[in-house]
Protein backbone atom coordinates (compact mmCIF):
# COMPACT_ATOMS: atom_id res chain seq x y z
CA UNK A 1 0.00 0.00 0.00
CA UNK A 2 1.20 3.50 -0.88
CA UNK A 3 1.27 5.97 2.03
CA UNK A 4 0.18 9.40 0.81
CA UNK A 5 2.40 11.32 3.20
CA UNK A 6 1.75 15.06 3.46
CA UNK A 7 5.08 16.54 4.62
CA UNK A 8 7.01 15.89 1.36
CA UNK A 9 4.19 17.52 -0.60
CA UNK A 10 4.06 20.49 1.78
CA UNK A 11 7.82 20.89 1.45
CA UNK A 12 7.48 21.01 -2.34
CA UNK A 13 4.90 23.79 -1.96
CA UNK A 14 7.20 25.74 0.36
CA UNK A 15 10.09 25.44 -2.08
CA UNK A 16 7.91 26.84 -4.87
CA UNK A 17 6.81 29.70 -2.62
CA UNK A 18 10.38 30.54 -1.65
CA UNK A 19 11.24 30.96 -5.33
CA UNK A 20 8.28 33.30 -5.79
CA UNK A 21 9.05 35.27 -2.63
CA UNK A 22 12.67 35.80 -3.70
CA UNK A 23 11.39 37.66 -6.77
CA UNK A 24 8.89 39.93 -5.02
CA UNK A 25 9.76 43.53 -4.11
CA UNK A 26 7.67 43.26 -0.92
CA UNK A 27 6.90 40.77 1.85
CA UNK A 28 3.32 39.41 1.87
CA UNK A 29 1.55 39.99 5.16
CA UNK A 30 -0.86 37.54 6.82
CA UNK A 31 -3.22 38.51 9.64
CA UNK A 32 -4.86 35.80 11.72
CA UNK A 33 -7.69 36.77 14.07
CA UNK A 34 -8.45 34.57 17.08
CA UNK A 35 -11.25 35.00 19.60
CA UNK A 36 -10.81 33.38 23.00
CA UNK A 37 -8.44 30.71 24.25
CA UNK A 38 -9.80 27.47 22.81
CA UNK A 39 -6.79 25.13 23.11
CA UNK A 40 -7.13 23.70 19.61
CA UNK A 41 -7.47 27.17 18.09
CA UNK A 42 -4.45 28.44 20.03
CA UNK A 43 -2.42 25.48 18.75
CA UNK A 44 -3.57 25.87 15.13
CA UNK A 45 -2.92 29.61 15.08
CA UNK A 46 0.52 29.21 16.62
CA UNK A 47 1.40 26.65 13.94
CA UNK A 48 0.19 28.89 11.10
CA UNK A 49 2.06 31.91 12.46
CA UNK A 50 5.27 29.96 13.02
CA UNK A 51 5.24 28.40 9.56
CA UNK A 52 4.48 31.74 7.90
CA UNK A 53 7.46 33.35 9.61
CA UNK A 54 9.68 30.37 8.80
CA UNK A 55 8.81 30.76 5.13
CA UNK A 56 9.67 34.45 5.23
CA UNK A 57 6.21 35.98 5.29
CA UNK A 58 5.15 38.77 7.59
CA UNK A 59 2.60 37.40 10.06
CA UNK A 60 0.62 38.84 12.95
CA UNK A 61 -1.98 37.27 15.24
CA UNK A 62 -4.72 39.54 16.59
CA UNK A 63 -6.16 38.03 19.77
CA UNK A 64 -9.52 39.19 21.14
CA UNK A 65 -11.42 38.10 24.26
CA UNK A 66 -14.07 35.42 23.87
CA UNK A 67 -16.63 38.07 24.87
CA UNK A 68 -15.88 40.18 21.77
CA UNK A 69 -19.09 41.21 20.02
CA UNK A 70 -19.81 40.54 16.38
CA UNK A 71 -19.84 44.27 15.64
CA UNK A 72 -16.39 44.69 17.20
CA UNK A 73 -15.03 41.83 15.13
CA UNK A 74 -16.62 43.17 11.93
CA UNK A 75 -15.11 46.60 12.61
CA UNK A 76 -11.68 45.02 12.94
CA UNK A 77 -12.12 43.08 9.70
CA UNK A 78 -13.12 46.31 7.96
CA UNK A 79 -9.85 47.89 9.12
CA UNK A 80 -7.86 44.92 7.81
CA UNK A 81 -9.73 45.06 4.49
CA UNK A 82 -8.77 48.73 4.13
CA UNK A 83 -5.11 48.26 5.14
CA UNK A 84 -3.00 48.11 1.96
CA UNK A 85 -0.22 46.27 3.83
CA UNK A 86 -2.48 43.31 4.71
CA UNK A 87 -2.61 40.66 1.99
CA UNK A 88 -4.40 37.83 3.77
CA UNK A 89 -7.07 37.68 6.47
CA UNK A 90 -8.05 34.53 8.36
CA UNK A 91 -10.53 34.37 11.24
CA UNK A 92 -9.88 31.18 13.17
CA UNK A 93 -12.93 29.02 13.78
CA UNK A 94 -14.78 28.08 15.87
CA UNK A 95 -15.95 31.52 16.96
CA UNK A 96 -17.92 32.25 20.16
CA UNK A 97 -21.69 31.75 20.07
CA UNK A 98 -22.47 35.48 19.86
CA UNK A 99 -20.64 35.66 16.52
CA UNK A 100 -22.14 34.31 13.29
CA UNK A 101 -19.28 32.84 11.27
CA UNK A 102 -21.07 33.20 7.93
CA UNK A 103 -21.55 36.91 8.60
CA UNK A 104 -17.84 37.16 9.39
CA UNK A 105 -16.93 35.41 6.14
CA UNK A 106 -19.12 37.77 4.12
CA UNK A 107 -17.28 40.71 5.67
CA UNK A 108 -13.81 39.59 4.56
CA UNK A 109 -12.62 41.01 1.25
CA UNK A 110 -12.58 38.16 -1.30
CA UNK A 111 -9.18 39.44 -2.45
CA UNK A 112 -7.77 38.80 1.05
CA UNK A 113 -9.76 35.64 1.83
CA UNK A 114 -6.83 33.25 2.20
CA UNK A 115 -9.10 30.60 3.77
CA UNK A 116 -11.03 30.52 0.47
CA UNK A 117 -14.38 30.44 2.27
CA UNK A 118 -16.12 33.69 1.37
CA UNK A 119 -19.26 33.32 -0.78
CA UNK A 120 -17.45 35.03 -3.65
CA UNK A 121 -14.51 32.63 -3.72
CA UNK A 122 -16.72 29.60 -3.08
CA UNK A 123 -19.02 30.65 -5.92
CA UNK A 124 -16.17 31.35 -8.33
CA UNK A 125 -14.72 27.94 -7.55
CA UNK A 126 -17.99 26.22 -8.47
CA UNK A 127 -18.17 28.26 -11.69
CA UNK A 128 -14.67 27.18 -12.69
CA UNK A 129 -13.30 30.71 -12.37
CA UNK A 130 -10.06 31.92 -10.81
CA UNK A 131 -10.43 31.92 -7.02
CA UNK A 132 -8.62 31.57 -3.73
CA UNK A 133 -9.37 27.91 -2.96
CA UNK A 134 -10.32 26.47 0.41
CA UNK A 135 -7.05 25.28 1.96
CA UNK A 136 -7.79 21.72 3.03
CA UNK A 137 -9.47 20.67 -0.25
CA UNK A 138 -6.66 22.33 -2.21
CA UNK A 139 -4.21 20.36 -0.07
CA UNK A 140 -6.01 17.10 -0.85
CA UNK A 141 -5.78 17.83 -4.57
CA UNK A 142 -2.10 18.66 -4.29
CA UNK A 143 -1.40 15.34 -2.54
CA UNK A 144 -3.23 13.37 -5.23
CA UNK A 145 -1.34 15.23 -7.95
CA UNK A 146 2.02 14.72 -6.23
CA UNK A 147 1.50 10.96 -6.00
CA UNK A 148 0.11 10.80 -9.54
CA UNK A 149 -3.33 9.51 -8.57
CA UNK A 150 -5.50 9.77 -11.71
CA UNK A 151 -8.89 11.46 -11.32
CA UNK A 152 -10.26 11.98 -14.85
CA UNK A 153 -13.13 9.57 -15.41
CA UNK A 154 -12.79 8.09 -11.91
CA UNK A 155 -15.61 7.77 -9.41
CA UNK A 156 -14.97 9.87 -6.32
CA UNK A 157 -17.09 9.61 -3.18
CA UNK A 158 -16.71 12.35 -0.57
CA UNK A 159 -18.27 11.60 2.81
CA UNK A 160 -19.04 14.97 4.42
CA UNK A 161 -20.73 18.01 2.89
CA UNK A 162 -19.24 20.87 4.91
CA UNK A 163 -18.51 24.27 3.42
CA UNK A 164 -14.97 23.86 4.69
CA UNK A 165 -14.07 20.58 2.96
CA UNK A 166 -16.78 18.52 1.27
CA UNK A 167 -18.41 21.07 -1.02
CA UNK A 168 -15.26 22.83 -2.28
CA UNK A 169 -13.49 19.49 -2.70
CA UNK A 170 -16.36 18.29 -4.87
CA UNK A 171 -15.91 21.35 -7.10
CA UNK A 172 -12.17 20.74 -7.38
CA UNK A 173 -12.71 17.07 -8.23
CA UNK A 174 -15.22 18.00 -10.92
CA UNK A 175 -12.65 20.38 -12.39
CA UNK A 176 -10.38 17.36 -12.83
CA UNK A 177 -13.18 15.52 -14.68
CA UNK A 178 -13.97 13.06 -11.89
CA UNK A 179 -17.50 11.77 -11.36
CA UNK A 180 -18.38 12.97 -7.86
CA UNK A 181 -20.83 11.77 -5.23
CA UNK A 182 -21.18 13.94 -2.11
CA UNK A 183 -22.42 11.66 0.67
CA UNK A 184 -23.63 12.75 4.11
CA UNK A 185 -25.58 11.74 7.21
CA UNK A 186 -28.82 11.24 5.25
CA UNK A 187 -27.27 9.14 2.51
CA UNK A 188 -29.02 5.78 2.25
CA UNK A 189 -26.81 2.69 2.44
CA UNK A 190 -23.60 4.66 2.89
CA UNK A 191 -21.36 1.54 2.79
CA UNK A 192 -22.67 0.62 -0.67
CA UNK A 193 -22.12 4.17 -1.94
CA UNK A 194 -18.56 4.18 -0.58
CA UNK A 195 -17.76 0.84 -2.20
CA UNK A 196 -18.36 2.40 -5.63
CA UNK A 197 -15.45 4.77 -5.17
CA UNK A 198 -12.14 4.67 -6.97
CA UNK A 199 -11.17 7.52 -4.63
CA UNK A 200 -12.90 7.69 -1.24
CA UNK A 201 -12.57 10.82 0.91
CA UNK A 202 -13.65 10.89 4.57
CA UNK A 203 -14.23 14.36 5.99
CA UNK A 204 -16.74 14.05 8.83
CA UNK A 205 -14.84 14.14 12.13
CA UNK A 206 -16.04 10.75 13.41
CA UNK A 207 -13.51 8.20 14.63
CA UNK A 208 -13.44 5.01 12.60
CA UNK A 209 -16.38 5.94 10.38
CA UNK A 210 -14.88 4.24 7.32
CA UNK A 211 -14.32 0.53 7.88
CA UNK A 212 -12.72 -2.03 5.53
CA UNK A 213 -16.08 -3.37 4.35
CA UNK A 214 -16.90 0.12 3.01
CA UNK A 215 -13.81 0.27 0.78
CA UNK A 216 -13.51 -1.36 -2.62
CA UNK A 217 -10.24 -3.33 -2.80
CA UNK A 218 -7.59 -1.19 -4.47
CA UNK A 219 -9.35 2.13 -3.85
CA UNK A 220 -7.45 5.27 -2.90
CA UNK A 221 -8.57 6.57 0.51
CA UNK A 222 -8.05 10.13 1.73
CA UNK A 223 -8.63 10.68 5.46
CA UNK A 224 -9.33 14.34 6.23
CA UNK A 225 -10.61 13.66 9.75
CA UNK A 226 -8.61 14.84 12.76
CA UNK A 227 -10.03 13.56 16.04
CA UNK A 228 -8.46 13.94 19.48
CA UNK A 229 -8.86 10.75 21.52
CA UNK A 230 -6.71 11.57 24.55
CA UNK A 231 -3.13 12.39 25.41
CA UNK A 232 0.07 10.37 25.52
CA UNK A 233 2.50 10.14 28.43
CA UNK A 234 4.13 13.40 27.28
CA UNK A 235 0.83 15.25 27.41
CA UNK A 236 0.50 15.53 23.64
CA UNK A 237 -2.79 14.97 21.86
CA UNK A 238 -3.37 11.56 20.32
CA UNK A 239 -4.86 12.14 16.86
CA UNK A 240 -6.78 9.66 14.74
CA UNK A 241 -8.75 10.05 11.53
CA UNK A 242 -12.16 9.04 10.25
CA UNK A 243 -10.76 5.90 8.65
CA UNK A 244 -10.22 2.70 10.66
CA UNK A 245 -6.59 1.49 10.62
CA UNK A 246 -7.66 -1.85 9.09
CA UNK A 247 -8.55 -0.03 5.84
CA UNK A 248 -4.82 -0.06 5.06
CA UNK A 249 -5.20 -3.76 4.31
CA UNK A 250 -7.75 -3.06 1.57
CA UNK A 251 -6.79 0.29 0.03
CA UNK A 252 -4.07 0.76 -2.59
CA UNK A 253 -3.13 4.16 -1.13
CA UNK A 254 -4.05 5.97 2.09
CA UNK A 255 -3.26 9.28 3.78
CA UNK A 256 -2.02 8.79 7.37
CA UNK A 257 -3.35 10.68 10.39
CA UNK A 258 -1.41 12.55 11.55
CA UNK A 259 0.99 13.38 8.75
CA UNK A 260 -1.36 13.30 5.79
CA UNK A 261 -3.71 16.11 4.86
CA UNK A 262 -2.99 18.19 7.99
CA UNK A 263 0.39 19.63 6.90
CA UNK A 264 -1.11 20.54 3.54
CA UNK A 265 -3.77 22.81 5.06
CA UNK A 266 -1.11 25.18 6.40
CA UNK A 267 0.95 24.92 3.20
CA UNK A 268 -2.01 25.91 1.04
CA UNK A 269 -2.90 28.76 3.42
CA UNK A 270 0.54 30.25 2.82
CA UNK A 271 0.22 29.50 -0.91
CA UNK A 272 -3.01 31.51 -0.88
CA UNK A 273 -1.35 34.35 1.03
CA UNK A 274 1.37 34.72 -1.60
CA UNK A 275 -1.17 34.34 -4.39
CA UNK A 276 -3.42 37.00 -2.86
CA UNK A 277 -0.47 39.37 -2.47
CA UNK A 278 0.58 38.97 -6.10
CA UNK A 279 -3.00 39.44 -7.33
CA UNK A 280 -3.34 42.65 -5.32
CA UNK A 281 0.13 44.16 -5.63
CA UNK A 282 1.50 42.58 -8.79
CA UNK A 283 4.85 40.88 -9.25
CA UNK A 284 8.28 42.02 -10.26
CA UNK A 285 8.55 38.97 -12.52
CA UNK A 286 6.00 38.39 -15.31
CA UNK A 287 4.05 35.20 -14.76
CA UNK A 288 5.23 34.74 -11.15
Amino acid sequence: MLELSGPPVAEAVYQELQVQLSKLPYVPHLRVVRLGEDPASVSYVRLKDRQARKLGLSSQVDVFPESTSQDELLAHIARLNADPEVDGILVQSPVPKQVDFNTVLEAISPLKDVDGLTPTNAGRLWMGLEALESCTPAGVMRILKHYQIPLAGKEVVIVGRSNLVGKPLAALMLRENATVTLAHSRTQDLPAVCRRADVLVAAVGKVGLITPDMVRPGAVVVDVGINRVGQNEKGRDILVGDVAPEVAEVASALTPVPGGVGPMTVAMLLHNTVKAAIRRRGSAVPGA
